[in-house]
């Protein structure tokens, strides 16, 4: 009955949610210039650029290719930078805002540890929920304010909520392994550093890797779209070619961005396997 219920209450939310945006079906159909623009768009798909398509091209303007190579590597480089300082700060976090190290002996560490530990978990998880809450883009916007949107700022706008999201999934992985080989550790003496580092984290460490390689992946879409704001990566590229109705270069970047993240799926993939095996 309560599933029911559940699930009757979803189904009226989406009713409600469709009618207060006065959403339907009838979006959903195109008017004729909508669809000529459609189809021209369309029709590019199966020619994109292999040069430029503007009427005049600066005279040291490099090869249309090798623009949309170096728009792919930079895109790359965003992605690695952003996550680099995601990991190291999701990793600090993370430990912090786990449980594993500090819980099951709390009682016998005094009554100053009782009241500082739990602290810093609260903390700890507080800043992560404000870290994950707010999307890159947002964080963009931040800084496009603040400071102007520098290739540094897109950097960090992309590291802090992957910084959240990786702190998140690293504590509960490190709080949910196994945790035998903790329990030997603290049983032969070791501290609860040692505990830590060499019980409770080689558990955890297949899957955050596996993690790891997944929020790279979306690193990669995230530095793309990050291009519509100025830097140089892909996404500024289309957002170029496709105002000046270049429609077969927007293509050509696209592929270039749909082959960049399959190649990197395909590596990642294989890495995942690794570290699950």
């Amino acid at each position: 009955m309560k599933r029911r219920l559940i699930i009757a209450a979803i189904a009226l939310a989406g009713v409600a949610s469709f009618n207060a945006l006065n959403l339907g079906p009838q979006a959903l159909v195109p008017t004729r210039e909508e669809l000529g623009a459609l189809s021209s768009f369309l029709a590019y798909s199966f020619a994109p650029a292999l040069t430029y398509e503007a009427a005049f091209v600066p005279p040291d303007a490099p090869p249309l290719l090798l623009k949309v190579a170096d728009a792919a590597r930079r895109t790359v480089c965003f992605a690695a930078a952003a996550m680099s300082l995601a990991i190291v700060a999701g990793g600090i976090l993370g430990f912090l805002a786990s449980t594993a190290w500090w819980r099951r002996d709390i009682d016998a560490r005094g009554a100053i540890a009782r009241a500082v530990f739990p602290t810093i978990y609260v903390c700890a998880r507080s800043l992560i929920a404000v870290m994950r809450s707010v999307h890159e883009l947002l964080w963009a916007v931040v800084f496009l304010v603040a400071i102007g949107l520098t290739d540094l700022g897109a950097v960090i706008a992309i590291a802090i909520p992957y910084a959240g999201t990786l702190a998140k999934v690293f504590s509960e992985l490190i709080d949910e392994a196994a945790d035998d080989a903790a329990m030997a550790l603290r049983g032969s003496g070791a501290g609860p550093a040692q505990v830590f580092a060499f019980g409770l984290v080689p558990r955890a460490l297949p899957d955050m890797g596996a993690y790891t390689l997944y929020r790279f992946e979306c690193a990669l879409r995230s530095s793309a779209v990050l291009g519509f704001f100025g830097p140089e990566t892909l996404g500024k590229f289309i957002k170029l070619s496709w105002d000046e109705n270049h429609y077969g270069e927007v293509w050509t970047y696209l592929y270039a961005l749909v082959a960049m993240i399959v190649i990197i799926e395909w590596w990642s993939g294989a890495l995942r396997s690794r570290f699950a095996s």
